[in-house]
């Protein structure tokens, strides 16, 4: 048998970032062959994640990449259980790496991104590695591609736990266009609307908002039929507060976004529409 030497362990504590003790066990199983121990490591870190499989992952990063003419966008969000991981700097290279190959290849499904190809390695080996390294829940949580014809803003909050990407029709905007669709991302970011337009809210929605405004009015000491005209009022205030084009625009008060989107189709030349936007906060369903 090899003997294992203190360098031996070191070097793969600095690759892997497994704990001591790990790294020395996974060298004597693998009689000292360090890639060996490196795919024990990981198998380990693999398996342990299902053992953590029930706790509760709130932290983490939300990763974005946008072409610079802006019509190709992706976000990741990839989660754990602390904000010490969030912000160590292997979990951000993780983040960073999965971002891009999503950016740069195709796929639909989680399995799809665990496949994709990172030089010799796969993001899954690199997921397992990752899970090796820290004994939180891991997780790549949701993720979207846009490909358009228009034009893709992203706004990103501070500490990238809240992002925004907005596809609109601009086909290569100017600076100053763009800088106004980014500010429209932000608005998206502090208002949460669900969306673009009241043609967007379905019947189920509708009806389910103007039973508990009917409700609520009753329980106040309304008629029925008053009742029904204060739901019906209460629903246009619904309108404006989940739908992006009827709210008021965050940075100046006197404007809604859809007064935003009549100047900006002014600048433009000719109208420009929002497609769809995403927002992704951490810990969300």
């Amino acid at each position: 048998m090899s003997q294992i030497t203190p360098q031996m362990v070191k070097e793969l504590r600095e690759k892997t970032g497994a704990g001591m003790g790990d790294c020395k066990q996974a060298l004597t199983d693998s009689d000292g062959d360090m890639n060996a121990a490196i795919e024990t490591l990981r198998k380990k870190g693999a398996a342990s994640a299902s053992k953590r499989s029930d706790r509760s992952a709130n932290e983490g990063i939300v990763g974005t990449i946008v072409s610079a003419d802006g019509t190709k966008a992706v976000m990741v969000e990839i989660n754990c259980e602390t904000d010490f991981v969030a912000r160590n700097a292997e979990f951000e290279k993780y983040v960073e790496t999965v971002t891009d190959a999503y950016m740069n290849n195709e796929a639909k499904t989680l399995d799809e991104i665990f496949a994709l190809k990172v030089g010799t390695d796969t993001i899954l080996g690199l997921h397992n590695e990752i899970l090796a390294k820290f004994s939180e829940k891991i997780q790549i949580h949701r993720f979207i591609k846009i490909d358009t014809k228009g034009f893709v803003a992203v706004y990103v909050h501070a500490g990238s736990k809240l992002a925004v990407l907005v596809d609109t029709t601009a086909s290569n905007p100017s600076e100053a266009i763009r800088a106004n669709i980014r500010d429209i991302a932000m608005q998206i970011a502090a208002m949460n609307p669900q969306f673009v337009d009241r043609t967007e809210v379905d019947q189920e929605t509708i009806a389910k908002e103007i039973e508990i405004y009917k409700e609520a009015a009753i329980q106040e000491g309304k008629k029925p039929e008053i009742a029904e005209r204060v739901a019906t009022g209460r629903l246009e205030k619904f309108y404006q507060e989940q739908c992006l084009l009827e709210q008021a625009y965050v940075k100046d008060g006197t404007k809604t976004i859809s007064d935003i989107m009549k100047d900006i189709s002014k600048d433009f030349g000719s109208e420009v529409k929002i497609n769809s936007f995403t927002r992704f906060f951490l810990g969300e369903a």
